[in-house]
């Protein structure tokens, strides 16, 4: 691993670390009442898409301290999550003793992943959602990874942010209100961001506020799970996604988060892929 590569593991996890404890506060949108009672809820992209896990092994790759893990054990399934962020993960493992679900929580970077979870071709689902992928500089050794742990026939779904959204920004807002330009979407640079704001908790004020971060273009990351050997089975695209991704958004009765009057451009997208 180069020296960079490194560093830019290091600001993210310390960035993630204090998120995690961030998103368990008082001020979060973290809410664990449902998933404490029993009827813990995926975001309404993924109850509408994924479909039925009873019953089934999953691999839930940058679990965070492992919510939507463990709504997933809630239905049946039984499920590894595996992230980078040690406080995240303890927080996981704490959750998941509690509330006594079939879950297993793995510490270990996404690249390091195959060896950490030495578990290849043996998930019938791999589940990667939302604001993962901008964390990795190599979206094709992610493809592959994916690819890696997925059963003959088991599937990949992924949900995120559009890709076009990500490449505007509310800090370069425009005169009507919209959000301005912010990076070129073929750009494929790290981008080394410093955002005291939380996207969960707009009350906490981050201390380790840097962060390196990547946009990949949709081309890249459908390219690389065809070259990893998967079959795209359909592509979606969505006016709304789970948080605040702009100022100038509305949250609606469905839960997520809209442009007020009509889409401008999509802001969510979601595929599945199978072995």
């Amino acid at each position: 691993m180069s020296d960079d590569s490194e560093r830019w593991r290091e600001l993210n996890r310390a960035n993630w670390d204090e998120r995690a404890a961030v998103h368990l506060g008082p001020g979060s949108d973290y809410d664990l009442t449902a998933l404490r009672a029993g009827r813990g809820k995926l975001h309404p992209i993924e109850e509408a898409e994924l479909g039925g896990v009873r019953g089934l092994r999953v691999l839930h790759l940058q679990c965070h301290f492992g919510v939507d893990t463990l709504v997933l054990a809630q239905r049946g399934a039984s499920v590894v999550g595996l992230d980078f962020s040690p406080v995240a993960i303890e927080t996981a493992r704490k959750l998941g003793a509690e509330l006594g679900l079939d879950a297993r929580f793995v510490l270990a970077d996404l690249y390091d992943a195959p060896t950490a979870l030495a578990e290849p071709a043996s998930f019938d689902r791999v589940f990667v959602t939302w604001g993962a992928t901008c964390w990795l500089p190599d979206i094709r050794r992610w493809a592959e990874i994916v690819a890696g742990f997925l059963k003959p026939g088991g599937r990949l779904y992924y949900a995120d942010a559009h890709l076009a959204a990500y490449i505007f920004d509310d800090n370069a807002r425009l005169p009507d209100g919209k959000p301005g330009y912010f990076v070129p979407y073929l750009g494929r640079q790290p981008l080394v961001l410093v955002e005291h704001k939380d996207y969960a908790d707009p009350t906490a004020r981050l201390a380790n506020a840097t962060s390196v971060q990547w946009l990949h273009p949709l081309s890249d990351i459908v390219g690389g799970l065809i070259e990893a050997g998967l079959r795209l089975d359909w592509l979606h695209e969505h006016g709304h996604v789970p948080w605040r991704m702009f100022q100038m958004l509305v949250h609606k009765d469905d839960g997520d988060w809209h442009w007020p009057d009509r889409p401008w451009l999509p802001l969510g997208l979601s595929l599945q892929a199978t072995r």
